[in-house]
C-alpha cells in the first residue's frame, strides 16, 4: 500500500471519529468532547435553526440546550462517505436521533453533509449541515 493510499484511509478513520465524537459528545452532554469537534469559527446551517454565525462555542450552547430538556438522547451517524482534497474534506452521513423522556419522544431522521478541516489537534468540523428528511413525535 502507498504512503497516500495510507494517508487517505487514515484521515478517512479520523474524520468517522469526529462524527462518533459528535454523537457522543452531545448525548452525554460531554461538553469538552463535543466542543472538540470543531473549529472555533463553525458555521452551522440545519432545517429550523437560524444559521450560526457566533461559532463554535455559540452551537454547543444551542445544542447542549435543546438536548437538555430531554432526559435522554440516542444519536446514531452512519454510511459515512468521506471525500478528502488536501486539508480540507467533506463527510456526508446518515442521522437518526431519538430524544426521550418518559411522556414522550421525538425521533428524527436525516443527513449530514459536513466540510471538515486539518488542525494541528486533527480534523474538525468547519462547517456542519443537516437535511432533514423524516421526524416522527412520539
Amino acid at each position: 500500500m502507498s504512503n497516500d493510499a495510507l494517508r487517505t484511509l487514515t484521515d478517512k478513520s479520523e474524520i468517522i471519529d469526529v462524527f462518533n465524537r459528535y454523537a457522543t459528545g452531545i448525548d452525554q452532554r460531554d461538553e469538552a468532547l463535543f466542543r472538540a469537534c470543531f473549529v472555533e469559527d463553525l458555521q452551522v446551517e440545519m432545517e429550523g435553526v437560524e444559521p450560526i454565525t457566533g461559532g463554535a462555542t455559540q452551537w454547543v450552547d444551542l445544542a447542549l440546550s435543546a438536548v437538555g430538556g430531554y432526559e435522554t438522547t440516542h444519536h446514531i451517524v452512519t454510511n459515512h462517505d468521506i471525500r478528502i482534497d488536501g486539508d480540507q474534506a467533506t463527510g456526508v452521513a446518515y442521522l437518526q436521533a431519538q430524544h426521550w423522556n418518559p411522556d414522550s419522544s421525538f425521533l428524527v431522521g436525516g443527513y449530514y453533509t459536513n466540510e471538515f478541516r486539518r488542525t494541528n489537534d486533527g480534523w474538525r468540523i468547519s462547517k456542519l449541515t443537516l437535511k432533514v428528511t423524516w421526524t416522527k413525535p412520539g
